[in-house]
């Protein structure tokens, strides 16, 4: 080929720099020519990278919303039924002078309900990833509304005695508080001796509720005093727990601020 002017190469290379772009913005080279087909594979490759971005950051966000789990959800459904049935439960208990055995029977299948809901609201929140800020927040409540309401109009009407009722409810309210200071060291594990003096409580408690009679009656006394015990046991357990929790918290932040030191 023979020689090319220098003005002519110069003319060369600035074509090549500011020579008509493709389709993927780049500069082409003199004579380079881009197919249809080409074109529409770069455009779509362009396309497909920039919404690949837009889909990952979105696909994030979308997942982050999927996993917040809607307040409507059957977990937090059973739990507002049990917050229901508490003003229920306690007009049933008290209806007709409050030892009718009938209304006390309604009352008895109001708070077997709402015992029952509380087994399965939780299993169903951890199961299906169902937990959110109102459950946890009203779950507790729940619980301890509908023992409670159970256990006053029970010392109220003069079934149980008035210590019994203090004795766990005092528990309840003051491993709620312990847990609650001791948090920043750690949460402390529902215990399988928790779980049983819970059990027992209801039964107990539900069988109080009853008017019963006879046998039955001397029964009720012992399993009420076997959750007594549970409830006092248990909660000794759980102070133990927090005690030492803290104090593994207090050691661990003072080894972490001598490794800052050092």
């Amino acid at each position: 080929m023979t020689g090319v002017p220098a003005s002519a190469a110069g003319g060369s290379s600035s074509a090549r720099r500011t020579g008509p772009r493709g389709a993927s913005g780049a500069a082409q080279e003199p004579g380079e020519r881009t197919s249809p087909g080409d074109a529409v594979d770069r455009g779509t490759a362009e396309r497909g990278a920039t919404e690949g971005g837009a889909t990952g950051r979105g696909g994030k966000i979308a997942a982050a919303a999927v996993n917040q789990a809607s307040v409507w959800n059957v977990a937090n459904l059973l739990t507002m039924l049990r917050l229901l049935l508490v003003p229920a439960f306690v007009a049933l208990m008290l209806g007709n002078g409050g030892y009718d055995p009938a209304w006390r029977s309604f009352a008895w299948a109001a708070f077997a309900i709402a015992m029952i809901t509380d087994l399965f609201d939780g299993h169903l929140a951890r199961t299906y990833d169902l937990v959110t800020d109102f459950g946890k927040i009203a779950d507790p409540i729940a619980d301890k509304a509908i023992m409670g309401a159970a256990l006053i109009c029970l010392s109220a009407l003069g079934d149980l005695p008035w210590w019994v009722t203090a004795v766990i409810l005092g528990r309840e309210l003051g491993i709620t508080v312990l847990r609650f200071v001791v948090i920043r060291y750690g949460v402390i594990p529902a215990s399988r001796g928790g779980k049983l003096k819970t059990l027992t409580q209801g039964i107990a408690v539900g069988m109080y509720v009853l008017a019963l009679t006879g046998p039955l009656a001397t029964l009720r006394f012992w399993v009420m005093a076997v959750a007594v015990v549970l409830t006092v046991a248990t909660g000794l357990d759980y102070v133990k727990q927090a005690i030492v929790l803290r104090r593994r918290g207090i050691a661990e932040r003072r080894a972490a601020l001598k490794e800052t030191e050092v």
